[in-house]
């Protein structure tokens, strides 16, 4: 999604952005592509966050805090971003447990951008990529 010879500017915005979130650190997401198609963000799968113990599924505040961060780096990728976003509104519906031990991997795509806001869907998935872990569609703004 990023160019071939190396980051453009919106890309090392979104990158930026990314690695200034404290939460995105502790939770070890990392920022695999960003571009005008959409944005991917990987998590290792890690103990620490795991909602329950029994089963070691990662807890789904994890998976929506990697949604929302991964949304948000889509906005700022898209080539009518002005340099900043926030989120204004995020469903996320839960398909199904993710594996434990499986990293997840989140993508989203802005599919309508109006002057101050863009409209993003995403979707996370463990190494099981035809069927989610879960899905969401939010609205961001699209600020400078």
């Amino acid at each position: 999604m990023d160019n071939q010879g190396g980051e453009d500017h919106k890309a090392r915005i979104a990158r930026q952005f990314v690695e200034a979130i404290p939460h995105a650190q502790a939770l070890g997401m990392v920022l695999e592509e960003v571009g005008p198609e959409g944005a991917v963000i990987s998590m290792p799968w890690d103990e620490r966050f795991v909602g329950d113990s029994r089963s070691g599924v990662i807890h789904g505040g994890v998976v929506s805090a990697l949604m929302d961060t991964c949304c948000g780096a889509a906005v700022l990728g898209h080539e009518e971003a002005l340099g900043a976003t926030a989120t204004i509104d995020l469903r996320i519906d839960y398909m199904r447990a993710a594996k434990p031990g499986q990293k997840i991997t989140a993508r989203a795509t802005c599919y309508h951008v109006t002057r101050s806001v863009a409209f993003v869907r995403a979707w996370a998935s463990d190494d099981d990529t035809l069927n989610p872990v879960a899905t969401a569609t939010g609205a961001f703004t699209m600020g400078g």
